[in-house]
């Protein structure tokens, strides 16, 4: 799960490659209880819908390409229609193929297209022999890309504020990120109402299900990170039947992600968990450096913990101007670096030599003002892209949201209350989407149950050091889900998949046969572990 300021995950996926190893899995027989239906209503809204007709084109080298027009507005089958964009990576081996792989990244709002692209890098032969790899963009995204603004430069300067600091702890950039999000919210509820109102995850979850049928599977297979795993979750308790495997990583609790009237007032973030996974992550690093010290942890001293302290209180009293840059390096710098840092399976390398320099930097006395890599890297500036639109056309449509803006600092100031240094940081990320900004709505969100019975195992994965979602949503999801598998990795960095040998080859065992028996919980060893050969 991605916050607006920060770049997709997928480039995790994209950069690490690890061998599969056998995971040892232990037999037990699978659940014989009666499998939930897809309910009537459900069903006539996307059975009624006629298969597309998908003409595809070479595009990416390896890959090939095609849209599909679907309906806007389920309900209204014959009225508006959007365009879905979907990319393909054929079976290599077409004799032996079990049908199509649907894959999703996460975010909300970035490109199913592009991971499956990246299939050959980080899918098993297995899969890659016998599944077409399909990623389908979500509504907003690629091919029906929402827009909020007339042009770019009317966008840019709308979401400065947004690029400036990765959250607002100074109240002059609360105000400013106040007035942009409302910016943003009335935007997408007027230039980009059309396709922001059906943006919904129910939605994407509808077009998935025709598209399945378009591809000629008989039931889904499915892969999703992050986001995506709510996307898969919501696909499979609104059509239980349909199911004929859906793996999910990075776990979001889907009752957390949509809330409640008595929980509408607390940041979305904030429900999941997502501070103190953070905080979590960030506590086991410095203890475990405490314990190794400084011949193998740089940042190491008598305690770290204070030390991070000590570097936090600095630089909110003062930041730090560093030579040839013209904004200084800030207090929310610090926390949204590490964030970011904490999300990579060994971002733990760079993180702790960052702390160790700017530790030494706002040291009293010191004069030299060097920046390091990470600290240039947090300043650049992406270009132009619908990420922002995109992500809370998703976020402020399926979840309850407080009233106003004006709420915000009060309730990033409880969070951080709640969870030192991250609780404001997640916070901020739904500010654009109090319901007096955000107006854009889909009648047809799907809001539970998410408790369905599946006619296949779904397979829950979650990492104990997972900073952006907790691995205790995992846990509630396996609970959650009658008919559910949970592979507990103590994995690094944000999502299992490609960080544990065990978890990964679980994954992609269950994919190619999901009905096998397989033990209600599978343990697995991360590989990559902080201050370890």
């Amino acid at each position: 799960m991605t916050r607006a300021s920060h770049p997709p995950g997928i480039r995790r996926i994209a950069a690490v490659l690890l061998p599969l190893a056998a995971a040892g899995l232990t037999s037990v027989p699978a659940h014989a209880a009666a499998t939930d239906r897809t309910s009537p209503a459900e069903a006539r809204r996307v059975d009624r819908v006629p298969a597309p007709v998908l003409r595809w084109t070479a595009c990416r080298t390896t890959a090939e390409c095609a849209t599909a027009r679907l309906p806007l507005d389920y309900d209204d089958p014959h009225g508006p229609t959007i365009e879905v964009a979907l990319l393909r990576v054929r079976a290599k081996d077409p004799a032996h193929r079990l049908g199509t792989l649907f894959v999703n990244p996460g975010g909300p709002g970035d490109s199913s297209r592009d991971l499956a692209a990246l299939a050959p890098r980080f899918l098993s032969r297995t899969l890659l022999d016998r599944f077409d790899t399909v990623g389908v963009d979500p509504r907003g995204v690629g091919g029906s890309r929402v827009r909020c603004f007339a042009t770019e430069a009317e966008q840019q300067r709308a979401l400065a504020p947004f690029t400036t600091v990765p959250f607002p702890a100074a109240r002059a950039d609360q105000r400013a990120w106040t007035s942009a999000a409302r910016t943003l919210g009335r935007a997408c509820s007027t230039t980009g109402r059309r396709i922001a109102s059906a943006m919904s995850t129910a939605e994407t979850a509808r077009d998935m299900d025709v598209l399945r049928r378009a591809l000629g599977d008989r039931k889904l297979t499915y892969l999703g990170e992050s986001y995506g795993s709510y996307l898969g979750q919501v696909y499979a308790n609104m059509f239980p039947d349909r199911v004929r495997a859906v793996a999910i990583d990075g776990i979001a609790d889907p009752r957390a992600w949509v809330g409640t009237p008595a929980t509408a007032n607390v940041p979305v973030f904030d429900r999941l968990g997502s501070a103190h996974a953070t905080s979590r992550a960030l506590r086991e690093l410095l203890e475990r450096c405490r314990r190794v010290g400084p011949s193998r942890c740089s940042f190491a001293d008598a305690d770290p913990r204070a030390r991070f302290d000590r570097l936090a209180a600095r630089l909110r009293d003062r930041p730090l101007q560093l030579t040839g840059e013209p904004a200084p390096f800030t207090y929310a710098d610090l926390i949204g670096d590490t964030a970011d840092r904490l999300r990579e399976p060994d971002g733990f390398t760079g993180l702790i030599a960052e702390l160790t320099d700017l530790a030494q930097l706002t040291e009293p006395g010191t004069t030299d003002r060097v920046r390091s890599a990470a600290a240039r890297r947090l300043r650049a500036k992406a270009a132009y892209d619908n990420h922002p639109e995109a992500q809370s056309g998703v976020l402020c449509t399926d979840s309850l949201h407080a009233a106003s803006t004006a709420s915000w600092p009060a309730a990033a100031a409880a969070a951080d209350r709640r969870t030192a240094y991250f609780g404001a940081y997640w916070a901020w990320a739904t500010v654009q989407c109090a319901h007096n900004t955000w107006t854009a709505h889909d009648e047809d969100v799907y809001r539970g149950p998410f408790d369905r019975r599946t006619a296949a195992p779904v397979l829950v994965v979650g990492s104990k050091w997972d900073p952006a979602t907790s691995y205790d949503n995992a846990v509630n999801v396996a609970r959650l889900l009658p008919n559910s598998r949970l592979v507990a990795s103590d994995s690094w960095g944000h999502g299992a998949l490609l960080t544990s040998a065990c978890a990964t080859d679980a994954i992609y065992g269950y994919l190619t046969d999901p009905q096998a028996p397989r033990p209600r919980t599978t343990r697995c060893h991360g590989d990559d572990q902080p201050f370890e050969p």
